[in-house]
């Protein structure tokens, strides 16, 4: 919502602005330059990226007008499914939480998180890790350092998207120059026998090309970049708090105070208070804290 509210701004801004001068908005309506900037622009989006970063792309720029994957609550429950997977695995052993793991859909541990198991990057990122602690055998070094080459490599993949659509907001003010140059070429070939005002129109049309280049890039196109990014920076907080739940508890740390190592990871904003979480923990069924 608040991406859609920042173009509305920079829309009206730009609009209201014009008017004020004196402007007639039909003089910025020129779909040929239209068709010439954003066609390029797509253009050269499909050539230079692969057909998944293409896809991830559309699908994250819808998305900024959704609501974040993991909110304040988000956060809460998936604390609360780490920690009582720790406590199951300290309690009966790691081997009692393997049919968990091996089939979580089919758990009824990780059923009471509806929303963790849909979510497939997150459910599939949890069950990996504790695999290795059930069978790998791994000292905290060794999974710690293996559970960052994994982040780095999700991290790198979430923010190519992002990265794709800045380098189209880097390229849209050439395209735009591109289309300023087709109209006056188009001037130039219509001089003979024109009006002086003839002429200034195709000007000013020649001129808006590259007044949209400029503004679909910095008002539009690299703002929705820039948000992207950020999205991809927060949603990726919750596999380090996972992570870093799981090296502590391998470390030999309780699981009350693993899931504070990984509470501390989080943002202000949707991180929980230390009696607040630890409220919902108790609040678990006492088979489950037990």
């Amino acid at each position: 919502m608040i991406a859609m509210i920042g173009s509305i701004i920079v829309l009206a801004s730009v609009v209201i602005g014009f008017l004020m001068a004196g402007g007639d908005l039909l003089l910025l309506w020129h779909p040929s330059e239209i068709v010439v900037i954003i066609g390029a622009a797509l253009g050269a989006f499909v050539t230079s990226h692969p057909l998944k970063v293409v896809k991830a792309s559309f699908a994250n720029a819808v998305g900024l007008f959704k609501a974040p994957a993991y909110t304040r609550d988000s956060y809460v429950d998936l604390l609360k499914l780490v920690f009582d997977l720790l406590v199951k695995a300290r309690k009966e052993g790691l081997l009692a939480i393997e049919s968990d793991i091996e089939s979580p859909e089919k758990s009824e541990l990780f059923s009471r998180y509806p929303s963790i198991v849909a979510d497939h990057h997150m459910l599939e990122f949890i069950t990996d890790c504790l695999r290795l602690m059930v069978g790998g055998n791994l000292d905290p070094n060794e999974l710690e350092s293996l559970l960052d080459y994994e982040l780095e490599t999700h991290h790198k993949e979430t923010l190519e998207p992002a990265h794709a659509v800045q380098k189209v907001a880097d390229a849209l003010p050439g395209f735009g120059i591109v289309a300023a140059v087709l109209g006056i070429i188009n001037t130039m070939s219509a001089i003979e026998g024109s009006s002086n005002a003839e002429i200034g129109m195709k000007v000013g049309a020649a001129l808006t090309g590259t007044f949209l280049g400029i503004l679909v890039a910095y008002g539009f196109v690299g703002p929705i970049a820039a948000a992207m990014e950020g999205r991809a920076h927060e949603e990726g907080k919750a596999f380090e708090v996972v992570k870093m739940a799981l090296v502590a508890s391998v470390r030999g740390y309780p699981p009350q105070v693993a899931v504070e190592f990984a509470r501390k990871l989080l943002f202000s904003d949707v991180r929980p208070t230390f009696t607040d979480l630890e409220t919902h923990l108790k609040g678990k069924p006492k088979a489950a804290a037990e």
